[in-house]
């Protein structure tokens, strides 16, 4: 048996040990809820830049670039944005160390 097989059906007996009935599950990724559409955009720069730097440290520019768009949309000012995002980071980090 390979150490893959071996991995696999130990995972197996272990899940249904706890409970879990994985008989109808499939293997692949995770599907969130709203799965966001993946799409090519060409931006300037020095904005995709500043989305960059916006994120060092950790985070996702991309998911910034979206709520930076949908607080736009929702008529929300983008700076007020970006302080509910840092402040959410913030208590994120504090919490965790």
């Amino acid at each position: 048996m390979t150490s893959r097989k071996l991995k696999e059906e130990l995972e197996h007996e272990d899940a249904e040990r706890k409970g879990f009935d994985f008989t109808k599950a499939r293997r692949g990724p995770v599907i969130r809820p709203g799965k966001k559409v993946p799409i090519t955009i060409r931006l300037d720069p020095d904005v995709l830049q500043w989305f960059r730097d916006q994120v060092k440290g950790g985070g996702s520019y991309q998911a910034l670039i979206n709520d930076a768009l949908r607080a736009h949309i929702e008529g929300k000012d983008l700076d007020e944005r970006l302080r509910e995002a840092i402040r959410e980071e913030l208590a994120g980090l504090k919490k965790a160390g």
